[in-house]
């Protein structure tokens, strides 16, 4: 708890804790919430002094002109922010702006909006990178909003035609042109050789007597000799075999001049069926050989693997077993994540990368324009997709990136993603690369900004009484940092809020959006349901703090997936094995059958059948859709209840989505069950204005985009999304916490939290090592 005192007023986060006798008499208490409401108006009017906006809201005539000509006109708040962010980029001269806008609020449409203005101030060409199932999405709405425009897309096998074809074009475009890029695409890997000149030398012997001519191996830009250093530290210029040799271990440099000593080229290898490709990239990760491999193609399926690897490699290091418990231990974690930072996957869609063509190949600012599409999926440090978003934004002119969830909750969130998007100010305050790194850059920007925990551990000496510092053998301390979540204000001043333009879905006006409200309901267990569910925990307990007291954190995972899981899957048998030494730690079998309905459960069924009744669709969430399926089973119950439902599974292609749901609705569905994984990005489910979140899941992107689904422009009925909590279980703290990270979240932009789960928000940490502190209290 923290709170500050000032002769008679205390402002703190949460009251119920400040004793009684803090502070000065009769002084009076204020809740955060309640101090911004009373003192809000004048802090506001103190940061418009100190730092004015840079657009005051009177709108440029001419750029007003140029949206009339849209064929899809902005709302009012829609024009302002590209006014806005076209003043920030133009009048301004910044080289990048944020569109921090909620779901919902048309990012698309702005961004096409901004491309037209600032087509016609200089930025002809508009680059594209978004979610490879959105692609066609943005081709649409370019191609229902632009009037005249060209839309390129450089999303499949004949990409890098397209691209050799730019390479000729000189005229400037008379009228908007679009290059849509799927973010996969981006970053895929290409195929390289080594590329040097060879010149013919005269080779001289000691003497200087001429022994014959040899050929030698230089650069072919500046013509240096390509050498090598011998044992005695002499340099040899190389042949060209010998050069040849050493260039194709890895790619190098002229040590004189810096040019690429290498050259893209298209691979004329045969061609490998996609399992074949999947399993030499499997192989290719540490621990995992041929055997492995074959398992986990065997147990996952080819496509779910290599769709993890291509789009997400995260996901496929926290790949989860049929029991919800984790396939790799966090050894093989930690040795996977390290590799995948610097490894490329691609299945048979090209062997060449667009982003290192248009570094290389098309002049700096050919494109005016980068639109990054869901800006928040660049931010990690080593990811391929981060790295290569870098490069484009570094060859672009101007840069928009588009997010309606900025942080995550953490600062190094956005530190990466504000030095991609403009580096020469980051550098100017001292974070920059070391020996090639920005590890310590973010580092640094997180103890200046953000929220860093210094842990110390010291050791006990005889009896429990710690070493003294007088004694030999000393104290030992072992010390470890770790981050928490957090945002100060100083950051937010100095780096989000003069390049952000931020949108609220209220600020578009009462008259387009209905109402919006989110609900939390705790749910009691049944009498046997809750002894189960205490028995299973008291021993899981008990297993985790006799790992963790031996420093042994393999459990974690394990321990916390259970107890989050069992009460939503209490009709299955939970049987925890350790994960290394596949023992078992604890069992349970199941308290309900087929044909019982559990509490949670029964709590969704009466949501179905109240919109039912108001003549409302539901959509709703779980998080657990394999060997845990509750989705089959809540299908089951509805069903037998008279409702028409319907699962989106994996199976359905991403960029197949939108047509099944469409199916869906044409069928008369009355609920749709699914992952919110699967629908937090791209589709509209305007049909569906009740939500139903059966679990939350961990990650604070997902929860706030699928959350919105529905209270996006065209709804017409109001909104209620539901969250459901098993009341005494690690859900509840699990559920906290989300509510902390969503706080902080909430906080770049300019908000007080206003989730349905911020009746649950009293303290954090990161979300496992919370949840395991709260266990084990």
């Amino acid at each position: 708890m923290n709170y500050e005192t000032d002769s008679d007023l205390v402002v703190a986060d949460d009251t119920s804790d400040i004793p009684a006798d803090q502070g000065n008499e009769g002084a009076s208490v204020l809740s955060l919430t309640s101090f911004v409401a009373d003192f809000g108006e004048s802090l506001i009017e103190a940061v418009r002094i100190q730092n004015p906006p840079i657009f005051d809201g009177s709108p440029d005539p001419s750029r007003d002109a140029l949206m009339d000509q849209l064929t899809r006109k902005p709302f009012e708040a829609q024009r302002n922010t590209v006014q806005a962010v076209a003043k920030l980029l133009v009048d301004e001269g910044e080289p990048s702006a944020i569109i921090n806008a909620e779901m919902g609020t048309g990012k698309t449409m702005m961004a096409i909006a901004c491309a037209h203005v600032l087509h016609h101030e200089g930025y002809e060409r508009a680059l594209v990178v978004c979610p490879p199932h959105l692609v066609y999405k943005w081709r649409r709405e370019i191609m229902q909003t632009v009037p005249g425009a060209k839309v390129w897309i450089l999303n499949g096998p004949d990409t890098l035609r397209k691209l050799l074809q730019l390479r000729l074009v000189s005229a400037k475009p008379s009228a908007p042109e679009f290059y849509v890029m799927g973010r996969v695409r981006m970053r895929m890997g290409f195929n390289w050789k080594p590329a040097f000149a060879t010149r013919m030398r005269f080779q001289l012997d000691a003497d200087g007597v001429s022994r014959g001519r040899v050929n030698v191996a230089i650069c072919p830009d500046c013509g240096t000799d390509i050498v090598d250093k011998e044992a005695d530290g002499e340099t040899v210029a190389l042949s060209p075999m010998e050069a040849s040799q050493k260039l194709n271990a890895r790619q190098m440099a002229c040590t004189a001049c810096g040019g690429a000593l290498w050259t893209l080229t298209r691979g004329n290898a045969p061609a490998k069926s996609r399992n074949q490709v999947l399993m030499e990239s499997l192989t290719q990760l540490p621990t995992i050989g041929p055997k492995t491999a074959d398992k986990l193609v065997s147990k996952f399926g080819p496509d779910m693997l290599s769709g993890m690897l291509e789009d997400n490699v995260y996901d496929f290091i926290q790949l989860m077993d049929d029991d919800g418990e984790f396939y790799f231990s966090d050894r093989q974690a930690r040795r996977m994540e390290r590799k995948m930072a610097n490894m490329e996957f691609s299945f048979g869609t090209g062997g060449y990368q667009p982003t290192e063509f248009i570094k290389r190949y098309l002049p700096s600012g050919f494109f005016g324009v980068l639109i990054a599409d869901e800006g928040h999926e660049f931010k990690n440090d080593g990811s391929a997709q981060g790295q290569a978003f870098g490069v484009l934004a570094s060859q672009c002119k101007k840069s928009i990136l588009l997010t309606g969830t900025l942080m995550g909750g953490y600062a190094d969130d956005l530190f990466y993603l504000l030095f991609r998007l403009n580096p020469g100010q980051m550098v100017k305050d001292g974070f920059r690369y070391i020996r090639g790194s920005l590890g310590s850059a973010g580092m640094s920007f997180m103890r200046s900004h953000g929220v860093i925990k210094d842990i110390y551990k010291m050791t006990s000496g005889r009896d429990g009484e710690v070493t003294s510092h007088r004694t030999a053998k000393g104290k030992q301390v072992a010390h470890h940092t770790a981050r928490g979540p957090g945002f100060g204000p100083q950051g937010i001043m100095r780096y989000v809020l003069p390049i952000t333009v931020f949108l609220k879905l209220k600020d578009i006006g009462s008259n387009v959006l209905p109402p919006y409200q989110e609900f939390f309901t705790g749910i009691d267990m049944t009498e046997e349901q809750a002894g189960a569910y205490n028995r299973l925990s008291l021993k899981l307990k008990q297993e985790l703090s006799q790992a963790l007291r031996c420093g042994d954190k393999t459990l974690l995972g394990v321990v916390l997936n259970a107890l989050l899981a069992w009460p939503d899957c209490c009709f299955r048998s939970e049987l925890v094995y350790h994960p290394r030494k596949r023992v078992l730690l604890a069992s349970q079998s199941a308290v309900f059958t087929d044909e019982d309905v559990t509490p949670k459960e029964q709590a969704v069924v009466d949501l179905c059948r109240k919109a039912k009744q108001q003549k409302r669709r539901t959509l709703v969430y779980s998080v657990y859709t394999g060997t845990r399926d509750t989705t089959s089973r809540m299908k089951s119950i509805l069903e037998r209840e008279g409702f028409n439902v319907a699962v989106l599974r994996a199976s359905v292609d991403a960029a197949q989505r939108e047509d099944w749901l469409m199916e869906q609705v044409d069928r008369n569905v009355d609920v749709i069950i699914t992952n919110p994984e699967l629908v937090k990005t791209g589709l509209d489910m305007l049909e569906f204005p009740t939500i139903v979140f059966m679990q939350s899941g961990w990650n604070v992107y997902t929860l706030q985009q699928a959350s919105r689904r529905s209270w996006r422009i065209g709804q017409r009925q109001p909104v209620e999304v539901h969250f459901l909590g098993y009341l005494g279980t690690a859900q509840m703290s699990c559920l906290e916490l989300m509510s902390k990270k969503i706080a902080v979240s909430q906080s770049t932009s300019g908000d007080m939290p206003d989730s349905g789960l911020d009746v649950l928000n009293q303290s954090g940490d990161s979300i496992e090592v919370a949840l395991a502190k709260q266990m084990l209290a």
